[in-house]
């Protein structure tokens, strides 16, 4: 939906909520059939993604648990 990490946490102005409010009353309920599938075109991972790919998971999540993120392992 395109939100950002502090709209991620339902943190929203009140000018950006009813914005939101209005886009999903305004929204088609159901997709049209006869209109074409949107593809997200494919990209090149970036390097912080590929860096990301490598890290080990415990330094990842450490590194997310000092910054206030809660993680929880399968």
């Amino acid at each position: 939906m395109g939100f950002t990490q502090r709209q991620s946490a339902g943190k929203f102005t009140r000018d950006e909520a009813e914005a939101l409010i209005d886009q999903l009353q305004n929204a088609p309920a159901q997709p049209d059939e006869d209109a074409p599938a949107r593809a997200t075109p494919a990209r090149a991972p970036s390097a912080v993604e590929q860096a990301i790919r490598r890290m080990p998971a415990e330094q990842l999540a450490a590194e997310l648990d000092r910054r206030g993120w809660i993680v929880i392992a399968p």
